[in-house]
């Protein structure tokens, strides 16, 4: 394959999955974005910045390099660019990052609260707690924002010790959530995912104030049935 044809082809699943996340109630105006990396290449595709979705075209999306230098596009990339760069630098397993703004994730985030694992739907996709980042530092929001936005999700898998292709997703302390995956469709999915049960636990606390999380041989039924070498749900 050429790199023309990568990376119209990385252009046609950006925007698509760009596309994705205010059909499924994720952003309003233009705040979300969706990026892909080749691993072989050292290219990234993301979102142009500040373009409303009515309007963007796939042949609007940006590429660049993990350094996150422009090699093609005429538009602006996503201001959220360093972030998805270092995600991209610290987590090598993944291949696409989603940011957006989705009410209920959010309100976890602005509470500075991870999101404990209440039920199986949560841990169909997420195995524990959705972590939620220290609140960034006066020096670290003027210096380089959005590569200490990176920084601050890094640092929380590393010091909680996550996984995070077990748990794919992240909510930044009174900002919002990221979350990521092999490819753009299922970053986007874990996004979907990681807002519903966001609005799960939050009624569920409301119903139950002294609630606790599920037992963890459950958490442990339900994500591995899915997820790892024995899984078998669905056409396996």
């Amino acid at each position: 394959m050429t790199t023309k044809v990568l990376i119209q082809e990385m252009k046609e699943r950006v925007f698509t999955a760009n596309l994705a996340l205010p059909e499924a109630g994720l952003v309003k105006l233009t705040w979300g974005n969706v990026s892909e990396i080749n691993r072989d290449s050292g290219l990234i595709v993301i979102k142009p910045s500040g373009v409303p979705y009515s309007t963007m075209k796939a042949c609007d999306m940006v590429v660049t390099d993990l350094n996150g230098e422009v090699l093609e596009g005429k538009l602006k990339p996503s201001s959220d660019l360093a972030t998805h760069v270092e995600l991209y630098k610290a987590f090598k397993e993944i291949n696409s990052v989603v940011h957006t703004h989705s009410k209920n994730a959010v309100m976890w985030a602005q509470a500075g609260r991870e999101i404990p694992a209440y039920g199986t739907t949560h841990a169909d996709t997420f195995y524990g707690v959705v972590p939620c980042t220290r609140q960034l530092t006066s020096k670290e929001v003027s210096s380089a924002y959005e590569l200490e936005t990176g920084n601050v999700i890094v640092e929380t898998f590393k010091e909680k010790n996550i996984d995070p292709l077990a748990v794919p997703g992240v909510l930044v302390y009174g900002h919002g959530p990221f979350t990521w995956g092999q490819t753009p469709q299922k970053a986007v999915e874990n996004s979907i995912v990681l807002d519903e049960i966001a609005e799960m636990a939050a009624v569920t606390e409301v119903v139950n104030d002294t609630v606790l999380p599920i037992p963890q041989y459950l958490l442990d039924k339900h994500y591995f049935r899915k997820h790892g070498a024995n899984a078998y749900y669905g056409q396996i």
